[in-house]
């Protein structure tokens, strides 16, 4: 069985699965090799004839991360990885004028690591359970998607990426049974970021109109002077003169790759203490990440967003209850101490001693573990990707309607270690729990549960409410700060962990 659909550059045929048309490697921009290495975007070079469209593209070049090897399923077999690699893939249950609700899927992955065809992200559930069409695309990661170097002229690559890709899907979706007039973007980690970052910048203004950042939110970009600190770094470890735009053109990707990873202290990480050290602050950064370069952002994207860069885009946003509980799993066996992790809080607090002494007295008046372990990997998540959340939703509720959520559903991996720990919302938003059990979970209360976090999604994005049958889904108001819940036991909470959270008000605008 085949299925066969027109894009703007030529005919592709894809196949028909299990009642839905599928679409794998679509060309969304022109392979960015050659002269297009550190350049934005270009179109696709149109074909005559019907391209196949059966397998999935290259991802971005990317190097593995030891720190999570054997916590998340590795792509079996791996998937090839090349500098040509701005492919995105269609799940779609027709091939009519149906104007389904589109939901546009960006990856996460410290902007280093990730694709849009990893084993979570399997369009196949969602679209069928929602009569949704479901795109997950790639983009460019590392130095060769955020490289800032004055000599280039140029940055943001992997962002612009990004933006070609929701280009492509106002221009072609209505062929694959899409209304391009409903598109929610939504991400996790890099990707939320990335969500907020489209949220804020006039270069992707219109080109969709929900979104639902997830476990990452607005206060990731950095300045170009940062960003040139951190190129001179990338040119030394490569070996180029900064200046010289003919050698990095011309250096072996592989090479880029290493240099790459070699000023990415969190790629280098050994520990979750090591990964805190190195973005320890108000506002954690990673060293390859959206670039305040004056056109496609002039502030942090949670200014931008506060000035109305997003009127009118409903918003879900959240994150899960112990976070860094999937890094803290990699790290050293021994417990942290008292002393350490006050050290941490130090980092990232003008007073860390009081900051610490009141997440120790809030979890144990509600009578949860309060070992420094504990509380470190409960503040890190806080800091790192609950707080930014919050700050986005305050901002973005002024401007349209706005959700929060927080997941708290427990993966039985490495013997309960793992919490409800960061990714872990992944295999339900897709419903793709079945393929990792070790890490999801299984059986009847999993399955259940994979379908009221899809229905939550798969709400929000036909009505830009996420209520449904299995969760209630208040609007976010700064007062009484309503919260869903889901897990075990979905239900709202208002000001949940709120005296933890009171510490950061000072810190994280």
């Amino acid at each position: 069985m085949s299925a066969i659909a027109q894009t703007t550059a030529g005919t592709v045929q894809g196949t028909e699965e299990n009642g839905l048309c599928v679409f794998r490697g679509l060309p969304f921009a022109a392979p960015p090799v050659g002269d297009l290495r550190f350049k934005a975007p270009q179109p696709v070079e149109p074909w005559d004839g019907v391209r196949d469209a059966s397998s999935f593209g290259p991802i971005s070049l990317q190097a593995p991360n030891e720190m999570l090897e054997g916590l998340l399923p590795p792509a079996d077999p791996p998937q090839p990885q090349s500098e040509d690699c701005l492919y995105l893939n269609v799940w779609t249950p027709g091939l009519d004028d149906a104007a389904r609700p589109v939901m546009v899927w960006i990856h996460g992955g410290a902007f280093t690591i990730g694709s849009g065809s990893e084993v979570y992200y399997d369009g196949s559930n969602l679209a069928a359970r929602g009569d949704v069409v479901i795109v997950t695309i790639n983009y460019r990661l590392g130095a060769l998607g955020f490289l800032n170097l004055p000599a280039l002229g140029e940055t943001n690559f992997g962002m612009r990426d990004q933006v070609a890709a929701l280009q492509w899907v106002q221009a072609n979706i209505a062929s694959f049974g899409g209304d391009p007039a409903n598109v929610t973007i939504f991400g996790e980690s890099a990707g939320g970021m990335s969500v907020a970052s489209l949220m804020a910048s006039p270069e992707a203004a219109g080109l969709f109109h929900k979104a639902i950042p997830q476990s990452g939110a607005g206060h990731n970009a950095l300045s170009v002077e940062e960003t040139n600190a951190t190129a001179l770094k990338f040119c030394a470890a490569l070996g180029v003169d900064p200046d010289d735009v003919d050698a990095l053109m011309a250096a072996d990707p592989a090479d880029i790759l290493a240099a790459s990873v070699a000023v990415d202290p969190i790629a280098s990480a050994e520990s979750a203490s090591d990964m805190a050290d190195a973005g320890a602050s108000p506002t954690p950064q990673m060293p390859f990440q959206p670039v305040i370069d004056g056109a496609f952002l002039s502030v942090l994207p949670i200014d931008h967003i506060r000035m109305g860069s997003a009127d009118g885009i409903a918003t879900l946003v959240g994150s899960l209850d112990e976070e860094l509980k999937l890094l803290a799993a990699a790290g050293p066996a021994e417990p942290m101490t008292e002393e350490a992790a006050i050290a941490v809080f130090g980092m990232m607090h003008p007073d860390g001693e009081s900051a610490y002494a009141t997440y120790r007295a809030a979890r144990r008046e509600r009578g949860e573990d309060d070992s420094p372990s504990e509380i470190f990997v409960a503040a890190i998540g806080d800091v790192m990707l609950r707080v930014p959340g919050l700050r986005l939703a305050d901002a973005q509720t002024m401007r349209a309607p706005t959700y929060t959520y927080l997941f708290d559903w427990k993966s039985p991996g490495m013997d309960g270690a793992l919490g409800s720990c960061h990714a872990l919302e992944l295999p339900f938003v897709f419903g793709t729990h079945a393929a990792v059990p070790l890490f999801a979970g299984s059986g009847p209360e999993a399955d259940a549960f994979a379908e009221a976090t899809m229905d939550t999604w798969l709400a929000f994005a036909r009505t830009g409410n996420p209520d449904n049958d299995a969760a209630e889904a208040p609007p976010w108001d700064t007062q009484s700060k309503p919260l869903m819940v889901l897990g075990p036991n979905i239900r709202v909470e208002h000001d949940w962990r709120g005296p933890e959270l009171s510490v950061w008000d000072a810190v994280i605008s």
